[in-house]
């Protein structure tokens, strides 16, 4: 009897520890079936419990354009470029440009390169009007954001790459500055009408890739708030709580994916962080641009990462030798800061994909961009050769397709993407 009692509890003590292995075998298969990146510390973990370690580059100026990379100088936001296009040539051709444009700078072709180079995480700048019925890039209503950035989602896939989503131009602006394609200050943190807009955005985008494991995360904004603006301090202590508040949006119908969080000042200034455990998926982006390349230099970046015990991301960094290039590789990867490098694509050098500059690109379409277009008389005076400037457009846009580019090695090999 009392033999068949300690079986009986033998066999019950067996049944419970089967239970419990099962239960843990079943929740890891859950996390490695659901595929999603993970916060662990400061580390990003893959579904198969390795750590991800960033390494890649910026899809910029195709969803964002930027003045510099067309080589223009005064003219360098989105709406002034589109503007300066239309007083050239027409609001109709210039429509057709920017589908070309969008049609040709990022292929196929141009995700199936950049996993060549041994990267394995790309980060797309997007502007919010492509989620919109704002007038942007040629369309109005029926904007293309979703298309576009599905096509993106499936090349990667078909590479294993990572994708980062970068609203890099946000409602009534968050920088102050030409690279939120606004007007000047950051009026989004002002603005009740914008943030319901920009909360309501990443909710829709959210809610379209909750279950998309190529997706890597989601960066809310990128460089809020820059320091040109006496009431900085005003504008900084409202960063967080925006912040907040769009995670909150996201959480309402996506739990799976990492949410990125920049700082103030070019995504420098960290200072008015205060609470990180508010959400246990969430990490932070720096960027970085000139200065030594030394640990010394990213200090800030670093003690940040140590203090919140989050993974801390360069997001930019670039448009320098080289070697200093080199150099800093082995300082992100040596402090565990993972880095992709801006941008992959633009006119001339500095990227991995130069396009070729039309031989009178400067002459004609530069020199127009650079006129004085203050009044209706100014741009009649100014409008350059019809025929000549749609030529000029369309050939630069030609000239952005993958096959048309000159792969600069040197860059390539100094972002450190291949051991």
């Amino acid at each position: 009897m009392l033999k068949l009692k300690n079986k009986t509890i033998m066999t019950k003590k067996f049944l419970l520890i089967a239970m419990c292995f099962l239960g843990i075998l079943s929740v890891e298969a859950k996390k490695e079936k659901s595929g999603f990146v993970t916060v662990q510390g400061e580390n990003l973990v893959r579904p198969d419990g390795k750590k991800l370690f960033i390494q890649g580059t910026n899809l910029g100026n195709w969803l964002n354009p930027e003045g510099y990379m067309f080589g223009f100088r005064k003219t360098n936001s989105a709406w002034m470029i589109d503007l300066m296009i239309r007083e050239a040539v027409g609001p109709d051709f210039a429509a057709e440009f920017w589908r070309e444009f969008k049609d040709n700078y990022i292929t196929r072709e141009d995700i199936d390169f950049i996993a060549s180079t041994g990267a394995n995480t790309i980060r797309l700048p997007f502007n919010y009007k492509l989620f919109t019925d704002e007038d942007y890039m040629g369309l109005t209503a029926n904007q293309d954001g979703f298309a576009r950035v599905d096509n993106v989602v499936e090349w990667c896939r078909a590479n294993g790459l990572y994708l980062i989503l970068d609203m890099h131009d946000c409602p009534g602006g968050q920088t102050g500055d030409n690279i939120d394609d606004g007007y000047g200050y950051p009026w989004l943190f002002e603005s009740e009408a914008s943030q319901q807009l920009f909360c309501s955005i990443w909710r829709k985008i959210a809610d379209r890739y909750k279950n998309e494991p190529v997706i890597l995360g989601y960066e809310l904004m990128n460089e809020p708030i820059a320091h040109y603006f006496e009431n900085k301090d005003e504008l900084n202590a409202k960063l967080e709580p925006l912040y907040k508040r769009a995670v909150k949006a996201i959480r309402e119908v996506d739990k799976n994916h990492v949410i990125l969080l920049g700082g103030a000042r070019w995504n420098s200034d960290f200072f008015m962080f205060s609470d990180w455990k508010f959400d246990n998926n969430i990490m932070y982006t720096c960027h970085r641009y000139g200065g030594d390349a030394t640990a010394p230099a990213i200090k800030d970046y670093i003690d940040f990462r140590n203090k919140t015990g989050l993974p801390m991301y360069m997001g930019e960094i670039g448009h320098n030798t080289d070697q200093w290039q080199a150099d800093f590789v082995k300082v992100m990867k040596d402090n565990n800061i993972g880095y992709t490098f801006w941008p992959y694509k633009k006119i001339d050098n500095s990227c991995m994909m130069g396009i070729k500059r039309p031989a009178e690109w400067d002459s004609v379409i530069v020199k127009f961009s650079e006129a004085d277009r203050s009044s209706f008389n100014d741009i009649r005076a100014a409008r350059p050769d019809q025929q000549k400037a749609k030529a000029l457009l369309m050939e630069y846009a030609r000239n952005a397709r993958f096959a048309n580019c000159v792969k600069q090695e040197g860059y390539i090999k100094s972002l450190g993407l291949k051991e």
